[in-house]
C-alpha cells in the first residue's frame, strides 16, 4: 500500500518523488500456523531423503519447528485476547 511520497535529490540535482511503501508487519495465528505445518512436512521429508541423518540441518529445522510454534501460541494469545476486548467481556481470574 502507498501511504507517502517523498522527494529525492537525484545525483543530478534534480528533484524526484518517489512513493514510499509501508509493509504491515501483523502475521495472523492462521499464517503461522500454515508456516508451521510446512516445517512439519519438510521435516517428514528430510527424514525420508535421508536429511534426517544430518544433525546440522536437523537441529536448525527442529529450532525453526520450536520457535513458530511459540510465535503461534503467543499469536493465538493475543487474537484472543482482542476480540475479548473488542467485545467488552471482562476478563476475570
Amino acid at each position: 500500500m502507498l501511504n507517502d511520497v517523498r522527494s529525492f535529490i537525484t545525483p543530478s540535482g534534480q528533484s524526484e518523488r518517489f512513493p514510499i511503501m509501508q509493509i504491515e508487519a501483523t502475521i495472523t495465528a492462521a499464517k503461522i500456523r500454515a508456516d508451521l505445518r510446512l516445517l512439519y512436512a519438510e521435516r517428514a521429508l528430510a527424514d525420508l531423503e535421508g536429511m534426517g541423518a544430518d544433525p546440522t540441518y536437523m537441529d536448525d529445522l527442529l529450532d525453526d519447528i520450536d520457535s513458530l510454534k511459540q510465535a503461534y501460541v503467543g499469536a493465538v494469545v493475543t487474537e484472543i485476547a482482542t476480540l475479548r476486548a473488542e467485545l467488552g467481556a471482562s476478563l476475570q481470574g
